[in-house]
């Protein structure tokens, strides 16, 4: 099996679920969505993948997100923002053949491997 991570090294959550991945000895393909952002089309397919919203993907709680005015952000103008803004998409969102998650806590990770 081969899962893909997208993973910023600098989050806790996100190195936690990084090893677990690795302790399990699962093949990761590692994306760093933080130095290269993903496409608008890129968002939708992990939101499809997941079940959610942008707004349930959205870290809330980011100043830019605040700033920005986008708890009432339609559903494109948030997906727009992440694109500019990555920091803003929850972390770390773990891709797989059996579905995806949002790695928080990181036992949900457990779920799609």
């Amino acid at each position: 099996m081969k899962v893909k991570i997208w993973h910023n090294p600098r989050c806790t959550k996100s190195r936690q679920a990084l090893a677990l991945l690795e302790e399990k000895g699962i093949d990761t393909e590692i994306y760093l969505y933080m130095k290269e952002p993903p496409s608008k089309a890129a968002i939708k397919d992990v939101l499809k993948s997941l079940g959610i919203t942008a707004h349930e993907l959205a870290r809330t709680k980011e100043d830019a997100f605040k700033e920005q005015n986008l708890a009432e952000a339609t559903e494109e103008a948030l997906i727009d923002a992440m694109t500019k803004e990555p920091k803003l998409i929850e972390r770390p969102i773990v891709i797989s053949t059996k579905g995806a998650v949002i790695g928080r806590p990181t036992e949900n990770v457990l779920e799609v491997i």
